[in-house]
């Protein structure tokens, strides 16, 4: 803020500039309420004057963060702010804008020459998820004035498709730093010459680029610290020319399509920090040489097609390394027992490389891992007492996925926010865990006992995953503290008592199934307005369903849901054995083999957006409602042994995603109706309903009704039926919900390595833009 206010008041032109600016903008949290015409506008939040002269010099109007929240600001961004004379310092970053406004006549941007920092990159395509919404800059002829302009930033902006946009960065002479990630540039001139000497920091990552990577690229600029081309689709070899960027801090090559062997000369390139080959399709052997970078902090090198071994030869020189990354591969490690590496590691992932069967004995000696990932790697046998010291140690994330561990962990407390420890042998009781754990999967293990009194301080608590275990005693009290609980998986189990009531209102997935729970089905579980599924099945609940099913609101209009990490089970559905992959678009009701009774509420089946329904193997009653036409989503169903009555609506017969369906060991009579849909099953989803006929089954004998007086009424009552249902169908909605960034984890087993390296990426990379923009302040 300009410190003398009181003397000197912001320049009556830029004041007026900056209101046209304003009217653009929506800013429902009052971000920039200070912006009156009562008021000087070197006060106004954001604005920076000159001390002397009263002139706008800087604006920064990127997010706040307050009260646990994020400050967007949305509405048009309009570049008449670039008509501020004395403008030297320029950040709209992190908002999410609807429109890019370009003034109509551009020339009026005539004192833009100052402008030394510009930095309009949005997060509309990780944010604004309800729109989902990509803005376009269709002209870009303003930039060349920019003559005095050393950062640029556009990433997360659609510019054209053809455009003169590299002639005009060739123009800028001062040019440092430019990012243009996720632009959907498509086509860069790799094949051309670009001047690009000045260049220091180069983003391209994201665009989609098809072309290789020749020789001439890397001239660019001698003095190229940072040069990042990850996800396109680059293929070729990697050039030689590489080491002419002798100045190199990181390099992202990351997926692409990148093939042939790593250049031996990669050693050479002796400043570089951070080095990320992963996910291309790079063959042989890794170069001994890397040893060399003695500066290396990050490395990535997973997902390739590498062959060979690796021995500490390859790690001898590199006493600075923070983070290796070498999962997905078929590289033999060939490590002495007694190897104590150089490096200290944060992050190490060896996910899916033959490490077993004993535990890697070198990684006992890190002390400050906050990521391991040891998933599918073949251990069975570890050092009891140094692998639990390890394991206690370990801060953010400890992934064991899919090996054979069995261990007794009951006396440990884990102290990782993200755990994951399923499909191995652990045994006996669970572990103690820290009170802000958010993900937590031990499924497929043999763990014994009760949930552990500590487990009610998981006040942050946002998955858990037990499913198929041993374990048993109640859950009451557990699930009633856990108010951040968004998926509770307990099925395949021995826990008793009834269900709680007081659950968490952020549930969107309940799996109590094959354990021994007993009573009724709380009213409060259909109160769970994002709850998308629910299964109850196989455990010993008697009474009905709630009457206020509708209040599933998440199963009436459909959002794209997502859930913090993946849940796979093995069930019984669709009349076979699945190994399930539970999404966030899943919509699921399980309520089968129980001992419920009674009728089956009407608003159960104006759930529109069920995909999944199961309520065989009970004693309900009643009929099926014609209402359940309006359940157009509708690929399983099952109503088989219980004792509905009555004829099948012919309203089903428009449920054309129907894939499975018994209605067999029922009282249901009459004709099937007739349609493609309910004739396409055989006889046994019918069987056990003496008065039923039709196709599938024999044909009726029945007598049949007078057309003359029968007819009109049926035709009516199906009439009806039918129009109901398309009226209950066309009533789907969309609606969508941000869960915090950092919440949305992938939901692939495979890719979770990925995730975190992403996770690394953007918090260096808003570090590194924080720090900066920090010391340019401290400067001016």
């Amino acid at each position: 803020m300009c410190s003398n206010h009181t003397v000197v008041r912001c320049n009556e032109k830029d004041r007026e500039t900056l209101l046209t600016f304003r009217q653009g903008i929506h800013d429902s949290l009052g971000r920039i309420s200070t912006w009156s015409t009562e008021k000087d506008c070197c006060v106004w939040e954001g604005v920076r004057c000159d001390n002397i002269t009263g002139r706008v010099t800087e604006l920064d109007l990127k997010p706040r963060f307050e009260d646990e929240s994020i400050r967007f600001l949305k509405g048009e961004m309009n570049l008449c702010i670039l008509e501020l004379e004395f403008l030297s310092y320029l950040d709209l970053s992190l908002n999410v804008f609807d429109v890019i406004i370009i003034p109509s006549i551009p020339h009026n941007i005539t004192h833009s020459s100052k402008l030394v920092y510009l930095d309009l990159s949005l997060l509309n395509k990780f944010v604004d998820l309800e729109k989902k919404k990509t803005l376009h800059m269709d002209s870009l002829h303003w930039l060349s004035s920019l003559s005095s302009l050393k950062y640029l930033n556009l990433s997360n902006i659609d510019l054209p498709k053809e455009t003169n946009l590299f002639q005009i960065v060739n123009s800028l002479p001062s040019l440092l730093e430019l990012q243009l990630s996720d632009c959907k540039l498509n086509n860069f001139p790799f094949d051309e010459y670009l001047n690009l000497s000045s260049i220091v920091t180069l983003d391209l990552s994201r665009n989609n680029f098809t072309s290789h990577l020749l020789d001439g690229f890397f001239n660019l600029s001698k003095d190229l610290k940072y040069l990042d081309l990850s996800w396109n689709n680059i293929y070729g070899e990697i050039p030689s020319s590489l080491l002419n960027l002798q100045n190199l801090r990181h390099l992202d090559l990351s997926y692409n399509q990148l093939q042939g062997s790593v250049p031996e000369e990669i050693g050479q390139l002796s400043h570089i920090q951070q080095l990320d080959l992963s996910e291309n399709q790079l063959q042989g052997s890794i170069p001994s040489t890397l040893g060399n970078l003695s500066s290396l902090n990050y490395l990535f090198i997973g997902s390739n097609n590498f062959s060979g071994e690796i021995s500490k030869l390859t790690f001898s020189k590199l006493y600075t390394l923070g983070l290796l990354d070498m999962s997905y591969s078929n590289i033999v490690f060939q490590f002495d027992l007694d190897w104590i590496p150089p490096f200290q590691l944060f992050h190490l992932s060896l996910g899916n490389t033959n490490q077993g069967p004993n535990f890697p004995s070198w990684i006992y000696t890190q002390k400050s891992l906050q990521v391991l990932e040891l998933s599918n790697s073949g251990i069975s046998l570890v050092d009891r007492h140094k692998f639990s010291n390890l394991i206690e140690r370990v801060a953010n994330s400890l992934i064991l996925s899919n090996n054979s561990i069995a261990e007794d962990i009951s006396n440990l407390t884990l102290n990782c926010l993200f755990l994951w420890l399923d499909n191995n042998n652990f045994a006996r009781g669970l572990p103690n865990l820290s009170p802000m754990a958010w993900v937590v999967d031990l499924s497929y293990n043999s763990f014994s006992g009760s949930i552990p009194h500590s487990w009610k301080n998981l006040k942050e608590l946002s998955l858990l995953n037990l499913w198929s275990n041993r374990l048993s005693g109640e859950v009451q009290e557990h699930l009633s503290d856990w108010k951040q609980l968004r998926v509770i998986n307990l099925g395949e189990n021995e826990f008793s008592g009834s269900i709680p009531t007081g659950m968490s209102q952020n549930l969107q997935l309940i799996i109590l199934r094959a354990n021994q729970f007993e009573g009724t089905i709380p009213q409060q579980l259909f109160n769970l307005s994002y709850l998308i599924y629910l299964d109850l099945a196989h455990n010993k609940l008697s009474g009905s369903i709630p009457d206020c099913v509708y209040n599933l609101t998440e199963m009436v209009t459909f959002s794209e849901g997502v859930l913090p990490a993946d849940i796979t089970i093995e069930l019984f559905t669709k009349g076979q054995d699945y190994i399930y992959q539970i999404r966030g678009d899943t919509r699921t009701i399980d309520l089968s083999a129980n001992h419920l009774t009674g009728e089956v509420p009407l608003e159960l089946f104006r759930l529109v957006q069920v995909q999944t329904l199961n309520l065989s193997h009970n004693s309900f009653i009643g009929t099926i409602q014609k209402t359940i036409g309006g359940m157009i989503n509708m690929e399983s169903l099952d109503l088989s042994n219980n004792k509905f009555y009555g004829e099948i609506p012919r309203s089903m017969s428009v449920l054309t995603f129907l894939g499975y369906l018994n209605l067999s060991y029922n009282s249901f009579e009459g004709k099937i109706p007739t349609g493609t849909q309910l004739q396409s099953f055989n006889a046994s989803s019918y069987i056990g309903n003496p008065k039923l006929c039709g196709a599938p089954l024999n044909n009726c004998t029945m007598k049949e009704e007078n057309p003359k007086t029968a007819m009109p009424s049926t035709d009516n009552e199906d009439d009806d039926s039918l129009r109901e249902s398309l009226y209950l169908g066309m009533r789907v909605g969309f609606a969508a919900g941000f869960w915090g960034i950092c919440g949305s984890l992938f939901l692939i087993r495979k890719w979770r390595h990925a995730y975190f390296r992403f996770v690394y990426r953007v918090g260096d990379k808003i570090y590194v833009t924080l720090i900066v923009k920090l010391n340019m302040f401290k400067r001016n």
